[in-house]
């Protein structure tokens, strides 16, 4: 959240003072149209012109028939994977998932403050990491793809087994670092350390009944970003890791909402 400085004249020259309202105006309007754009996707579902596993239209066609920017698109198929309406498919597209009885997670509001952290945390996180994985892909070996292999592996081993996983999904995202071949990266992965991993902050999310659908989406979206990175497609490997940054800040965005209207 941005602060108005200190130190402001008492009394703004006009100028400036018409300037102000205008200042978070580009932000706010990208917001409102991807909520256009995503009750306009609902409603389709709702009345059965989009089911279960049919694909959405490409971002090119979605912005060509609601006359809308990429930005704008992008926003709202963030929102929507979030809420668990669609799927992205990297370099296949974007469908439509079969409804879900409630949310992923609910914050209790005594949670809200650490959520707060935790989203600070993965706005950083989609900077570094979306940048991590693309030298990844350009820049890792035989044995940096063995090692996500190995985590993968062990992360759907521990979910079936009931566990949280955690230390895995840690791993993973360690070994992408350490793929890029700039020890920069890893060090502030380790220096994070496993409290990047949001479950391991917010209980909600840990003991969320519908976790094991939370797992099974975190590590859908752990394999489309190994996927990219085997095949060293770098700008791939980019998408694929903000999708799945910006999924999880979305969900946590709206629990964070709903626990603050009570």
């Amino acid at each position: 959240m941005s602060t108005l400085p200190t130190g402001l004249p008492a009394s703004p020259p006009p100028a400036a003072a018409a300037a102000t309202p205008a200042a978070g105006a580009p932000a706010k309007r990208v917001r409102g149209l991807a909520n256009v754009l995503v009750e306009d996707v609902c409603a389709q579902i709702r009345d059965r012109a989009l089911n279960p596993g049919d694909k959405l239209p490409t971002e090119t066609e979605l912005m060509r028939l609601h006359d809308v920017s990429r930005t704008v698109v992008r926003e709202a198929l963030s929102k929507m994977q979030a809420a668990g309406l669609v799927e992205t498919r990297h370099g296949i597209g974007t469908f439509v998932l079969p409804p879900r009885s409630g949310g992923v997670f609910r914050l209790d509001p005594s949670e809200l403050a650490a959520s707060v952290d935790v989203l600070a945390v993965l706005e950083l996180r989609i900077s570094l990491e979306t940048e991590s994985a693309g030298l990844a892909a350009q820049r890792r070996t035989e044995e940096h793809l063995a090692a996500m292999r190995s985590a993968l592996d062990d992360f759907a081993r521990s979910m079936a087994e009931g566990g949280d996983a955690v230390a895995h999904d840690f791993r993973f995202h360690l070994q992408i670092a350490q793929a890029t071949g700039n020890p920069y990266f890893a060090d502030i992965m380790n220096h994070l350390g496993t409290t990047l991993i949001p479950r391991t902050r917010i209980p909600a999310i840990r003991n969320a009944p519908a976790s094991d659908a939370y797992l099974q989406r975190v590590n859908r979206e752990h394999e489309e970003i190994f996927l990219a990175i085997a095949r060293q497609d770098g700008e791939s490997a980019r998408a694929a890791m903000r999708i799945h940054l910006t999924n999880s800040r979305e969900r946590l965005r709206l629990a964070q909402e709903a626990a603050r209207a009570g």
